[in-house]
């Protein structure tokens, strides 16, 4: 029986019986016409009688017909739901204010209105009427109708006043107090309530009602039991909705009385309000699943808690927390664990959560700051707990982990206490290592040198001290490199380590360096000879020994230390075999000579020497007077190689060739080609003055003074004066007084911009510039060299021009100088260089398809390390990204994964959640993501791309907190990446929109 079934009933029968009484009085009226419009009227035709009773009113004279006419069109108009209708009964009392009808009018309409459930209209008429001219049946009427219509319309007080009138009436008192203890039960006032609902007698609603809402109260007033036993006796009586709830406060009061297994079923049977649960209706469930160690069913409970912030959601959190340690899901208990500490309703469920949040950073990583960051807050939040030396131990221990040595450092330095000073030393060394790697050999050298201070671990000291040697080498420091590989040599410790192995190798080149040939020799012998040392690093001891016999002109020994060299398969190979060659021409034997090298063009088909040996094979030929194969080697060294700076000295030889074979007009020629492709060279400015010997002897003087006044980079006139001049700046540059020799070369360039020897002091003025560190001053210096085509110092000189551009990231300015070097390079490592930073151009300028074509150039070449590697391979990956080729940009990615380090590793781990995440491996990806985050925690950026991955794949995987709480986490902690914090504002309004549907608790509009 629904609730207008209770109430309507009796005054439905008041109404009849109202209606009948006055149609019997109206009954004996002697107008017929007025008899038939009562007729239809209580037939409820209501739009006849009223034309009927409007055409009566017009017509009597008699004012008690006119009266009752007009009360009853007005009627009529009422339930036709007329426009007006309020008004016209209006103007009925007002016209016949002497009417038996006018109260009776007022309280008609009432119930009218109150019957048809218009509780508001209803009100409006009720205040109408007098009540002191009711009868005792209408004024319990009158007072329970008032009452429920204000209760009706959500005026509860009012409500009350009018209801505890009747609540003692035989009729309606039964009625009375169910409403009244209904109002107590939704103003929480359960004792009034329950007291109410105990003095309902009517057994229809002892029946239909009563018992939900007893055992409701019982519940909310802590009598567990009693409640179970109401609901279940209520549960076969009731509809749908109301089982939901009855199930609910038995799966409630079991929850109370601490009995879970048996709350559960009940629990699960609750279908929520308007078919949604809330996040307490989640947390109950969870828990009981919880305390049955029923950890999975717990966490598909709590996990669907979305934004809570109450004392029951941070109890769920931390459950949350505790169910995925228990499954062994770390990554999860550490966002569930974060989120709880974060909350303050329980401080002890607060230092708790933060502990286990702590203790776990340290464990898999943290997504969202620095692990050490968190340890410290802990410190600070917590300073006298008893985990304190703990969370020290691990604070130290989470900068070496995460890889932040520099950060540890600094720890140490300000905390002494933290750690002792051999962890100091292990710090400084690491730190040290990071930098060496990144080739901030200053920097590196600086923490080696603060590892030494701290020599508690001989191993540690030792090699620290080896890489201190290292980094001074690498800053062409090399008499202190050489000091230091000395101690290490001599320290104990050393002798063990892998390093050792390699020293004289190093202090070979360091005396190299010094040009102390003697003992270079010395050193790169024990290299030939050691056993612990790899092949390619024999092979180089075996090329550097040949050098150093070389320079000291031991022919015959460095012809023995090359063939040694060539017979290994390294790298420089062919230099072994030319140099050898080259040995067999000093010890006398041209002839010899002059096989193998036509051997080593056979040979070597792609050497980067074949113009070195092209001229020197036509050098040969010319001194053992086979001028004609002489000359033909020289054309061909032109005609292949003409950037080569061998091309401008061919020519000059074949100008001196047929000088000296007095075929002036063809030496005048080559000497005038010279001139013209290679100005500004020593060989032009050499062509100009053989040139001047054959116009003398020509006696064509005049003709050589106009030819050579067209020439803007020689001074006739003045050649002795610049000869002069650069000899005293060069004597300042050899004596190492570098400033004075800046200002002796500046001088020289002032008096001659085109002098014979400007092109050197172009170049050794840059050079000057450069180890000062005053790049923007060499750069033009270098460029005059580099501009000039060809020579000694070209390549080098574009190797500078593109480190600056390349540096400031100009690729603008650097592209043209970068293939330039790239065609000119004879050195491999230059035109790697060139090679890996026109890749990196082409992607700036977002030509992708060359982009790629260089990384395979870089990829092709031989002798490249891992960091140079790793850079072509994300330079393929990126352009494969921007033209969607991303199964191209997969395997990239998977190659530079293997090999990179640093930021280029944190892209690479990220794009390996990615594609993971598009395949829906969401577990695969997860893992790829923790990893990005424990290991590279560094790079943020990485990191918070890394986490809208992972949210996206929690929520795949049914996991809404998780999901919800990292994209949270992500738009409070990654504020300054606004790409970032707006994909994954995106991300989260998608998920809650969809959690909203069967969440209540979950607002879409809130992020």
């Amino acid at each position: 029986m629904n609730r207008k079934n209770l109430i309507f009933f009796p005054i439905f029968m008041g109404v009849l019986f109202t209606l009948f009484s006055q149609e019997s009085q109206v009954f004996v009226h002697d107008d017929k016409a007025f008899q038939d419009a009562l007729a239809l009227y209580n037939n409820q035709q209501y739009q006849a009688a009223q034309a009927v009773f409007e055409k009566v009113r017009a017509n009597t004279e008699d004012y008690e017909t006119e009266a009752n006419s007009a009360y009853y069109s007005a009627n009529a108009a009422i339930r036709l739901n007329q426009r007006g209708a309020d008004k016209m009964m209006e103007d009925f009392v007002e016209r016949y204010p002497t009417s038996t009808k006018r109260n009776s009018a007022f309280m008609d309409v009432a119930d009218y209105y109150f019957d048809t459930g218009k509780y508001p209209y209803a009100l409006k008429w009720y205040k109408k009427v007098d009540q002191s001219a009711m009868s005792h049946s209408d004024g319990e009427r009158f007072n329970f109708n008032m009452g429920y219509a204000l209760y009706a319309s959500k005026r509860a007080k009012e409500a009350e006043r009018y209801l505890s009138k009747v609540s003692t009436s035989a009729k309606y008192g039964s009625q009375a107090k169910y409403y009244l203890g209904y109002i107590a039960y939704e103003q929480d006032d359960y004792e009034q309530a329950s007291a109410r609902f105990d003095q309902i007698t009517d057994p229809e609603l002892l029946n239909e009602k009563l018992s939900y809402y007893q055992a409701d109260l019982n519940f909310k007033l802590g009598n567990f039991e009693e409640a179970i036993a109401m609901a279940e006796k209520q549960l076969p009586k009731s509809d749908r909705k109301e089982q939901s709830e009855l199930n609910k406060i038995i799966g409630e009061s079991y929850f109370n009385l601490k009995r879970y297994d048996e709350a559960i079923p009940y629990l699960k049977k609750y279908r929520g309000k308007r078919g949604k649960l809330n996040n307490t209706d989640y947390y109950l469930l969870g828990y009981a699943h919880y305390k049955q160690g029923d950890y999975e069913s717990a966490i598909q409970q709590f996990n669907k808690i979305i934004g809570g912030t109450n004392s029951v959601s941070q109890n769920a959190y931390y459950h949350l927390a505790e169910c995925y340690l228990n499954v062994d899901k770390k990554p999860e208990a550490l966002n569930a664990f974060r989120n709880a500490s974060q909350m303050d309703f329980s401080g002890d469920i607060q230092k708790d959560a933060f502990l286990n949040y702590a203790r776990l950073c340290y464990e898999i990583g943290n997504p969202y700051q620095p692990v050490p960051q968190v340890m410290a807050a802990y410190l600070e939040k917590y300073p006298k707990d008893e985990h304190q030396s703990e969370i020290q131990e691990l604070l130290v221990d989470s900068y070496i982990t995460s890889k932040n040595f520099e950060g540890a450092m600094q720890l140490l330095e300000e905390n002494s206490s933290y750690a002792s000073k051999e962890t100091y030393q292990k710090v400084a060394y690491y730190r040290g290592v990071e930098l060496f790697i990144d080739g901030q050999y200053e920097a590196a050298l600086e923490r080696f040198a603060k590892a030494l201070k701290n020599t508690e671990n001989p191993n540690f000291e030792a090699r620290a001290l080896y890489w201190k040697a290292e980094s001074a080498y690498r800053l062409n420091r090399f008499e202190e490199a050489l000091a230091d590989f000395i101690r290490y040599q001599k320290l104990p410790a050393a002798k063990s380590m892998e390093e050792y192995e390699v020293s004289d190798y190093n202090l070979g080149y360091c005396y190299f360096k010094l040009k102390d040939y003697s003992n270079a020799i010395s050193h790169f012998k024990k290299v030939t000879n050691a056993t612990g040392i790899d092949d390619q690093q024999r092979n180089d001891g075996y090329l550097r020994l040949g050098d150093s016999y070389f320079v000291t002109s031991k022919y015959r020994l460095a012809q023995s230390a090359y063939e040694e060299a060539s017979k290994a398969n390294g790298p420089e190979r062919d230099y072994a075999a030319f140099q050898k060659t080259l040995c067999v021409g000093f010890l006398g034997n041209s002839s010899g000579k002059i096989a193998g090298i036509n051997e080593f063009l056979i040979r070597y088909p792609k050497s980067p020497l074949r113009d070195d040996a092209l001229f020197e094979l036509g050098n040969t030929y010319i001194k053992v007077n086979r001028e004609s194969e002489g000359l033909k080697t020289y054309d061909r060294l032109i005609a292949e190689y003409s950037r080569s700076r061998f091309a401008p000295r061919a020519l000059l030889r074949q100008g001196l060739v047929h000088y000296n074979a007095s075929r002036n007009d063809q030496a005048l020629d080559k000497l005038k080609i010279v001139v013209q492709k290679y100005p500004n060279t020593q060989e032009a400015k050499q062509a100009v003055a053989t040139a001047k010997l054959v116009y003398v002897d020509e006696g064509k003087v005049s003709e050589y003074a106009a030819w050579a006044r067209g020439l803007d980079f020689v001074e006739v006139t003045d050649a002795e004066l610049d000869n002069a001049s650069y000899e005293a700046a060069e004597r300042k540059y050899m004596e190492g007084k570098t400033e004075v020799a800046i200002r002796a070369y500046e001088d020289y360039l002032n008096e001659f911009p085109n002098g014979m020897n400007a092109l050197e002091v172009n170049f050794k003025l840059a050079q000057l510039y450069f180890a000062n560190g005053d790049k923007a001053k060499a750069l033009p210096k270098y460029q005059v060299v580099a501009n000039s085509g060809s020579g000694e110092f070209v390549e080098q000189a574009l190797t500078r021009v593109c480190e600056i551009y390349v540096e400031k990231q100009d690729y603008q300015n650097a592209i043209s100088y970068l293939k330039q070097l790239e065609n000119i390079a004879e050195i491999s490592q230059n035109r790697t260089f060139a090679q890996s930073n026109l890749m990196k151009g082409y992607y700036n300028k977002k030509n992708y398809d060359k982009t790629i074509e260089y990384a395979e150039k870089v990829l092709g070449a031989e002798q490249v390390d891992d960091r140079i590697k790793s850079d072509a391979q994300i330079m393929i990956a990126r352009s494969a990204m921007a033209t969607e080729n991303e199964s191209l940009a997969q395997i990239a990615y998977q190659k530079v994964k293997e090999i990179a380090t640093g930021e280029l590793a944190a892209e690479a781990w990220y794009y390996d959640a990615f594609f993971k995440n598009k395949d829906q491996d969401f577990e695969a990806s997860n893992i790829s993501v923790q990893k990005l985050a424990k290991d590279y925690s560094a790079y943020k950026k990485w990191g918070g791309k890394g986490l809208i991955i992972m949210a996206k794949n929690f929520y795949n995987m049914g996991d809404a907190f998780q999901a919800t709480y990292i994209l949270e986490s992500v738009i409070s902690s990654f504020s300054e990446f606004e790409t970032i914090v707006a994909e994954a504002k995106g991300e989260l309004a998608v998920i809650k929109t969809k959690e909203a549907e069967i969440n209540s608790s979950v607002d879409p509009n809130q992020n």
